[in-house]
């Protein structure tokens, strides 16, 4: 469609009408390095169904007549002396046998077109799921798997742009929008694009940004926090991205970036370090938002095996003001049970029933995603990444996970708990990590090996099952039924998010058919014997609702227990506007939250105690 040129004034008042903004300025790069700019370029598309059926994704015809682009990954030489010495002791050889459930949902997704590996990112929303891979985009109604547009390419959707992938998909709950990224080579550029509203196939806001000209922002992972969008990448000189939240979500074509150096810690060579993305609970505005890598002592610039911690703040007003440093005064780095994340055949690890082409397990990072909750009293973050715990012998992957816990009024961070999973002798990689309101945590990966094809399964744990364990016996998503071949490269990784009813988790990954590499689409829950559900914030009902201009209403009913509960209310951006200590009777309780001096707009109620919790979205009139 022909562009046109009206004001971006007029524009934002037009929904649906594509635009383009003029070439933004150079930007500034100040005294302590950080670098700020503006979007380099702004547009509005068309809604999404629109441009889905009028170029839907071509059929694949050649799976391997498109490879992804990215730098090469290189590795540094191994240390032979790395604990643990010979094969790995502290691992979880037996399957769990709590309950878990088979998924809720389950549907085959994209299987791109031509682009290998296939990198598939996707999350749930209030009625849809959507679902990104190396080339494409399409959204799904996320009760049956009904899909709601065609396929369409990510160069449609960004006009004289490329399909280069590595997409990352969002649901950002607490302004209710989607998001989605993907990289250009040419040029090193970031294209972001961000809804007009909660409709996954309406019009959306595309900015471009280029954090440096000169070096390929490979790999990129992206969180939400109150005050950007954060992204890391495999970048040559190590740095963190933050992208303009507010003014992206009004549709303001002067957002800009914020960019700042990473300081230096021991690497594998390929090195993404992970942002916390926030879940549950939005963090209060002017929270620092935290970024994990980990050191493996099995490497050759390797000291210890241990977490990293970073720290990030942003300041819009005065870009320079803004600050990123290791966070050693909040416990970093954090000391965790040895590992060896290392194989002396890089790149080809993992091993497929019935073929002799290895696959690749991606050494040396953590997983997509960090995720990030806030709770009464305490924060929580679950990492995950693969380690070699037979060395020695047949150099199986498993998944190794963390449990960190944060003490809010000070910042500082401490291993909960920690765990591998590897209950036989398949290898399971490509894991992503989730927790729920009940504290109960979801984990979902590939797996393939001697006797299996590579397929995708999960397992779980409840709050309370004993420290670093799945306990959840492992469910299989899909099941695989050939082997690739011709290409070590697999994944690059799953993406597992939180439904926002807050209990059900959903997974996207990578699974090998007949007829060549395909994506799986599956949503499961945790939940007791025989299906029963047991957990306070699945059998609890909370409602929040105004019932004049000077009050709101928050009640609660079905509660497990008269357990004294807090009730939060905040603001878009995390701003904590009031707080209260509530003691329910016979298992309910009502409470009443005064509204003066609000604005009209969407807020957030939290409720809960040690045990769980609950946001509710409300607004306010």
């Amino acid at each position: 469609m022909k562009k046109t040129t009206l004001s971006i004034v007029g524009l934002l008042m037009i929904p649906g009408l594509f635009a383009q903004n003029t070439q933004k300025a150079q930007g500034v790069r100040y005294a302590n390095g950080t670098y700020y700019a503006q979007c380099t370029e702004f547009e509005i598309s068309r809604p999404l169904r629109e441009l889905a059926a009028e170029n839907p994704a071509p059929t694949e015809v050649d799976r391997f007549s498109r490879k992804e682009v990215d730098k090469p990954r290189t590795h540094h030489a191994l240390n032979p002396k790395g604990l643990p010495l010979g094969d790995d002791p502290n691992v979880q050889t037996k399957m769990g046998t709590g309950a878990m459930g088979v998924p809720i949902q389950n549907w085959i997704g994209q299987a791109g077109n031509g682009g290998v590996p296939l990198d598939p990112t996707g999350a749930a929303g209030l009625t849809d799921f959507v679902q990104g891979v190396n080339t494409t985009y399409r959204a799904y109604n996320k009760a049956n798997g009904a899909p709601l547009m065609p396929s369409m390419t990510l160069s449609s959707l960004w006009p004289g742009s490329t399909d280069d992938g590595d997409p990352i998909v969002l649901y950002d709950k607490y302004a209710d929008r989607w998001f989605i990224q993907q990289f250009q080579q040419t040029g090193n550029k970031i294209l972001l694009a961000v809804s007009q509203t909660n409709d996954p196939t309406g019009a959306f806001y595309k900015y471009t940004f280029v954090p440096d000209a000169s070096d390929f922002p490979d790999y990129p992972k992206l969180s939400i926090w109150s005050d950007g969008y954060y992204m890391c990448n495999n970048y040559s000189n190590e740095k963190v991205t933050v992208f303009d939240r507010t003014k992206m979500l009004a549709g303001n074509p002067a957002a800009g970036m914020v960019v700042m150096s990473l300081p230096s810690v021991p690497t594998n060579g390929f090195f993404c370090p992970m942002p916390a993305d926030a879940d549950g609970g939005l963090p209060p505005a002017g929270t620092p938002i935290s970024i994990f890598s980990f050191e493996d002592d099995n490497w050759s610039g390797g000291v210890k095996d241990q977490i990293h911690v970073f720290k990030m703040t942003t300041d819009w007003t005065t870009p320079s003001n803004s600050a990123l440093v290791e966070d050693f005064t909040g416990g970093s780095p954090l000391a965790v049970t040895p590992f060896n994340s290392t194989w002396a055949n890089y790149g080809n690890e993992i091993s497929q029933k019935g073929s002799t082409q290895k696959l690749d397990a991606i050494q040396g990072i953590f997983m997509y995603r960090a995720q990030y909750r806030r709770w009464v009293g305490y924060n929580t973050v679950v990492l995950n990444h693969a380690i070699n715990i037979t060395p020695t012998t047949t150099n199986q992957s498993a998944i190794r996970w963390y449990e960190l816990h944060q003490d809010p009024s000070n910042g500082h961070w401490t291993v909960c708990q920690q765990g591998t999973y590897a209950p036989d002798g398949e290898n399971r990689w490509m894991g992503s990590i989730a927790m729920d309101d009940n504290g109960s945590i979801g984990l979902a990966y590939a797996v393939s090996g001697t006797n299996t094809y590579p397929s995708l399964r999960y397992t779980g744990r409840y709050k309370t099952d004993p420290a670093g364990t799945m306990n959840s016996v492992e469910r299989t998503a899909k099941a695989g039924n050939s082997s690739q071949a011709g290409i070590n490269r697999w994944g690059d990784y799953g993406h597992t998010s939180l439904d926002p009813d807050g209990v059900t988790f959903w997974h996207t990954g990578m699974w090998q058919s007949s007829g060549g590499e395909q994506t799986q689409i599956f949503s499961f829950q945790i939940k007791g014997d025989m299906g029963i559900v047991e957990n306070e914030a699945e059998t609890a009902v909370f409602n929040a609702f105004q019932t004049d201009k000077s009050n709101l209403s928050v009640k609660g009913t079905k509660l497990n227990s008269d357990e004294a509960l807090v009730v939060d209310l905040f603001d878009i951006e995390g701003k904590q506007i009031s707080g209260k200590s509530v003691t329910p009777a016979g298992h309910e309780f009502e409470t009443i939250i005064p509204l003066a001096g609000l604005a009209k707009g969407v807020y957030l109620v939290r409720i809960g105690n040690l045990n769980f919790q609950k946001v509710i979205k409300v607004a306010l009139n």
